[in-house]
C-alpha cells in the first residue's frame, strides 16, 4: 500500500463527498416522486448522509475533542 492508501484523511476526503454526493442526488428524487413516504425517506436519508459527511469533516479538522490527537 502507498503512504496516501494509509493516510486517514486521504479516505476521510473520498467518503465525504460521496456522502456529499449521495445526499444531493436523493433530495434531487424528492422532486420526481409523488409519494410523500418516499419524499420523506429520502429527505431523511439526506440528512443523515449529511451528518456523517460533517462527522468526516469534522475527524479532518480535529474540530472535535475525540478526533484530537
Amino acid at each position: 500500500m502507498s503512504k496516501a492508501d494509509r493516510d486517514p484523511t486521504h479516505h476521510t476526503r473520498q467518503q465525504a463527498e460521496r456522502f456529499r454526493q449521495s445526499a444531493s442526488h436523493l433530495r434531487e428524487d424528492v422532486a420526481k416522486v409523488d409519494d410523500p413516504r418516499a419524499q420523506a425517506l429520502f429527505e431523511a436519508a439526506a440528512e443523515v448522509l449529511l451528518g456523517l459527511e460533517k462527522a468526516f469533516r469534522d475527524y479532518e479538522a480535529g474540530k472535535e475533542r475525540a478526533w484530537r490527537r
